[in-house]
């Protein structure tokens, strides 16, 4: 009996480890490196694009994890911060997004509440491959 259940194991912990990561798996990946205020975008595995971001500025939080994209809003504006543009806006995690910024001077620098700021061109480069890829095959990572 101890031997089906270790060779059931063993073969659960074999399936598992060929199985691709959830970011390996998603068609279009945004990862976004925190220390060097920037976005390297991969899709189908492939670098397509590298961007400055920013991220949050000193006393904010930019959560780092990895997510897939919840909700798009193409013309969204902040209910927390006077109504402030966010064109293009990704969600990927509670109130946090990818989105364009009108403060593109500030890009390559932490200058956030805790969104991912892009050059509002390249958000909506990113926007549309969502909508192109579906949210389900997009991921946004983010890392030190």
């Amino acid at each position: 009996m101890l031997g089906k259940v270790i060779a059931g194991l063993s073969l659960v912990v074999a399936v598992a480890a060929f199985q691709p990561s959830a970011a390996a798996a998603a068609r279009v990946v945004a990862s976004v490196d925190l220390s060097s205020q920037t976005m390297t975008v991969t899709h189908g595995g492939v670098v397509k694009y590298r961007w400055p971001v920013s991220t949050a500025r000193r006393g904010k939080v930019t959560p780092t994890g990895s997510w897939s994209a919840k909700w798009l809003s193409r013309n969204h504006r902040s209910s927390r911060y006077n109504n402030a543009p966010m064109p293009y806006s990704i969600f990927y995690t509670g109130n946090y997004a990818v989105h364009g910024t009108n403060q593109v001077s500030r890009l390559g620098r932490p200058a956030s509440a805790g969104c991912i700021r892009l050059h509002p061109s390249n958000a909506a480069v990113l926007f549309s491959m969502a909508q192109r890829e579906g949210l389900r095959n997009v991921r946004i990572v983010v890392h030190r």
